[in-house]
């Protein structure tokens, strides 16, 4: 099985994208340096790097049309358009309509909105399910209402021996109090793409509100959100190479139903209403450059966006499969080394998280930046996983793959891994 298998993304189409090569010309920031090491940035899941066309389209912006919305002056219709064509890149991104996107300050923080709205219609002994596969990005908000609105909090267990789901459990946690059931497309921390699909439609059937947290799983598949029938999914531009904003797609009768917090004289309609205050009106349209920096990677230039995205990511895909299993094999093979979550050519993403025997993941991680090798290190928020697995104090190290990673760049970091566990003795 792939990555594609999870439901959510059609992959009939043809891998010919642009070579690796081409593509890392495009990133200032591969020009960076550690000594005598170019650096290689495997910190993707925590923010890609960006490439020269998107801080290019957010410069012109801040310089050629900087304005606020909605006055009769040329800059700010200028501005409406931008965002409204922004809009419409983005509703390609995810599968959507233009008026069922809305952009914020970070996915968290959208979320943290939308919890409470939908908090407006919790009664004392509703039920909200959760996963302990999630970045708390989607569990910190439900905790909070199931707190203080005295709702039944139920967590969907992860198998320890799969790093999925636990098979069947979803079934026995839905009932006819359930309102609301929140789920990652993909683990951050382990790579897990889970069949998000299934999930909706069971949690759907049940009469429950559905978020979906993609912000890992979107700079790897192409979501198709009308497919999917999730009520919100989010993601976040600066995991698929653009600026710090944060994205939704809401259900625009879902929207339309919430008694969403707003200032009075704020928009009150979808969906502008999810957006409080004041956007960053360069961030939006860096946003909707990084989408069209992935559709340029797509060998038929004359498709349509969508088309061309989805071209654009099933081919770095392929290529991200084939990096994974370099990167889990070269380290699965090191004594001392212990390798977490789902095997390649199972549903996952290019992310990979270990551990290093004798070594906490900061020292790992710090160990590894003289060879220009930039790694995360902790828990990346998916505390209740690196709780199960037993890390929460040492934590794991994570290298993920980008659309520039390349093969030489997995061998260095397998051969800096190796150097330190053997060096060391």
């Amino acid at each position: 099985m792939s990555l594609h298998s999870s439901g959510v993304m059609d992959a009939g189409h043809a891998s010919t994208i642009t070579g690796v090569d081409a593509i890392r010309a495009q990133f200032p920031a591969l020009s960076r340096r550690e000594g005598e090491h170019s650096v290689a940035y495997f910190d993707g899941p925590g923010g890609t790097q960006v490439p020269r066309s998107v801080a290019e389209a957010m410069t012109y912006y801040l310089l050629h049309h900087n304005a606020n919305t909605h006055w009769a002056y040329p800059t700010s219709s200028e501005t409406d358009a931008l965002l409204a064509q922004s809009r419409e890149t983005l509703a390609d991104f995810l599968g959507g309509t233009p008026g069922e996107i809305a952009f914020g300050a970070n996915m968290t923080t959208l979320l943290f909105h939308i919890a409470r709205a939908i908090g407006r219609q919790i009664m004392p002994g509703d039920e909200i399910i959760v996963t302990e596969l999630d970045h708390h990005a989607n569990v910190a908000p439900w905790q909070a209402l199931a707190q203080e609105r005295g709702a039944v909090l139920k967590w969907l267990p992860l198998d320890l021996t799969t790093y999925r789901h636990e098979a069947g459990a979803l079934a026995n946690l839905l009932s006819s109090r359930t309102k609301v059931v929140a789920v990652g497309a993909a683990s951050n921390i382990l790579g897990t793409v889970s069949d998000v699909a299934e999930i909706v439609a069971m949690a759907r059937a049940a009469g429950a509100i559905t978020v979906v947290d993609a912000v890992h799983y979107a700079p790897h598949a192409l979501v198709d959100a009308a497919a999917l029938g999730a009520d919100f999914i989010l993601c976040s531009a600066y995991k698929f190479y653009g600026p710090h904003v944060g994205v939704v797609y809401g259900r625009t009768e879902t929207v339309g139903a919430l008694d969403l917090p707003r200032l009075e004289p704020a928009p009150d309609w979808v969906p502008e209403c999810l957006e409080t205050g004041t956007q960053n009106h360069e961030g939006i349209v860096g946003a909707a450059a990084a989408v069209e920096f992935l559709a340029s990677l797509s060998g038929d230039v004359a498709a349509p966006r969508r088309d061309r995205l989805a071209q654009a990511m099933h081919g770095l895909h392929e290529r991200g499969d084939a990096l994974v299993r370099q990167l889990w094999d070269g380290l699965s093979a090191i004594d001392g080394v212990t390798v977490h979550g789902p095997r390649p050519g199972t549903p996952r993403t290019p992310t990979i998280s270990f551990a290093v025997q004798g070594y906490t993941s900061e020292a790992v991680a710090r160990a590894l930046v003289p060879q220009g090798l930039y790694v995360s290190h902790g828990d990346f928020y998916a505390t209740t996983v690196a709780r199960r697995l037993g890390v929460v104090e040492e934590g794991l190290v994570r290298a993920g793959c980008a659309c520039y990673t390349t093969s030489e760049e997995v061998q260095r970091l397998v051969d800096g891994v190796a150097s330190l566990v053997y060096g060391g003795r």
